[in-house]
């Protein structure tokens, strides 16, 4: 019996943004909540994010009818300022997040291993949507 390595995603956005301000929007929870969700009917009512190899973060997301709900949480492996955040999910998934500096623009590459409950493309669906949110709320927060 081989094991089996994890399915990979990876998802990507570029900013208009500086990384400085980029990196603010995605690790301070009073920007989290404003951004942290796939679409208009789920919002994320909380987040707590101890930003440091070793911390913790954990950010709440519901649907609005209170229909759903549950805590995206995990454990940093490694933070570089306005560079690289890499993190240990609940479920012992592996996330890295790398923010290349453009100029004015930051480039934000996540790569993620898959879940075994969803499909490939529905879960790179939902990831890029909250990205794709993330990059319209850190754009017009300028």
């Amino acid at each position: 019996m081989g094991t089996d390595k994890p399915v990979k995603i990876t998802i990507e956005a570029i900013v208009q943004a500086p990384v400085h301000q980029v990196w603010e929007h995605w690790t301070e929870p009073e920007h989290i909540t404003k951004w942290s969700f796939a679409s208009d009917e789920w919002h994320a009512p909380k987040a707590e994010n101890d930003l440091r190899t070793g911390g913790s973060f954990v950010t709440r997301m519901e649907a609005k009818d209170g229909s759903f709900g549950f805590d995206f949480s995990g454990v940093y492996d490694e933070v570089k300022t306005n560079e690289l955040i890499s993190y240990t999910l609940g479920d012992g998934r592996k996330v890295i997040i790398t923010f290349v500096s453009q100029g004015n623009d930051t480039k934000i590459i996540e790569v993620f291993e898959a879940e075994a409950e969803n499909s490939i493309a529905m879960q790179k669906e939902g990831w890029q949507a909250i990205l794709d949110n993330f990059k319209t709320y850190s754009e017009l927060a300028k």
